[in-house]
């Protein structure tokens, strides 16, 4: 009989509960809190989990003796989590993620068995090469196991876009030995909110226009990020622009650093996944701007990785 599993994917903004069975989501519960809560008040982040997984177990005809258990894994494992766990360090892949495992029971909100999985850490003297992630690494262990990647593909990148967006290089043994972090997400949704830009930027009906994405990109490039983001409001108040044109250009500023530095690395192959509109975005300016084949998910296999990822992890049969 195969297990039923609720698999949390826990980000810095928000947290998602999947009930999972035969490695497919029968349904879903989507908490608009993440990490970044629990600065504030980590009980309201319990709570929230708390009754997400009773709303799964009613609606479903499930009980919780039925289900295997928790499998829990990104910012949800730091200081401002559910439990704060150490990362491991790198060079790490799904057997050193699967021997690091932590299984807890939290009376507080479940008496079914959480197994949270660690972070990974790059540990360096060297500020510019050490670095963090919580989830991503169970995200490319999901990719790398949907038979996505070939290896006529090359030397493979992968682009994690999300608050924290990531680059991750792996080994010949699928694990990761290094890896960089932008703070990609929380910048053009602090930038789109609590700036002057606010009246420029929407975040929540535009569409991508490629000529104008281009043109962020490509201004951001000659002339820094500093100036380019404030020409969104150039672009609103003195040409009239459309509202998917400023949005468009103001993302193009936002990733031009985050594309320079992928397309300068030596991988003949770039994996998009993460955010559906980050990644659309990405794709766009990779496909002009450089000669590397680029490999995008589609939305279902996005939602798909973490969640393979955590299984796999777990069971590592």
């Amino acid at each position: 009989m195969s297990a039923l599993y609720f698999i949390i994917d826990g980000g810095t903004t928000n947290t998602r509960i999947n009930l999972v069975k035969d490695e497919k989501i029968l349904d879903c519960f989507k908490i608009s809190l993440g990490a970044r809560a629990g600065i504030d008040n980590r009980e309201t982040l319990k709570t929230e989990i708390k009754n997400g997984i009773k709303e799964l177990l009613s609606r479903n005809f499930i009980e919780e003796k039925d289900i295997c258990r928790i499998l829990a894994s990104g910012m949800i494992t730091c200081e401002f989590g559910l439990i704060n766990l150490p990362h491991i360090a790198a060079p790490a892949g799904i057997k050193e993620l699967h021997d690091s495992m932590e299984e807890v029971i939290l009376d507080e909100i479940s008496p079914i068995p959480f197994v949270f999985i660690r972070g990974i850490k790059i540990s360096s003297d060297s500020f510019e090469e050490a670095d963090i992630m919580r989830g991503e690494e169970t995200e490319l262990i999901g990719i790398n196991s949907m038979g996505i990647i070939s290896e006529e593909y090359g030397k493979c990148i992968y682009i994690l876009p999300g608050s924290h967006s990531k680059i991750i290089k792996i080994d010949s043994d699928g694990r990761i030995y290094s890896f960089s972090t932008m703070l990609t997400g929380e910048m053009i949704a602090s930038l789109s909110a609590h700036t002057i830009l606010k009246d420029a930027v929407d975040l929540e009906s535009s569409e991508i226009d490629s000529e104008y994405l281009l043109k962020g990109y490509n201004f951001c490039k000659n002339e820094g990020l500093n100036k380019a983001l404030f020409k969104t409001r150039i672009l609103k108040n003195i040409f009239s622009c459309t509202k998917d044109e400023t949005y468009s250009f103001f993302i193009g500023c936002v990733l031009s650093p985050e594309i320079e530095h992928i397309v300068s690395s030596d991988a003949e192959t770039v994996v998009l996944g993460g955010k559906a509109q980050i990644k659309k975005a990405m794709e766009t300016i990779l496909k002009n701007c450089c000669e590397k084949k680029i490999i995008s998910l589609n939305d279902n296999e996005a939602e798909l990785s973490t969640v393979i990822g955590a299984i796999k992890i777990f069971e590592l049969l």
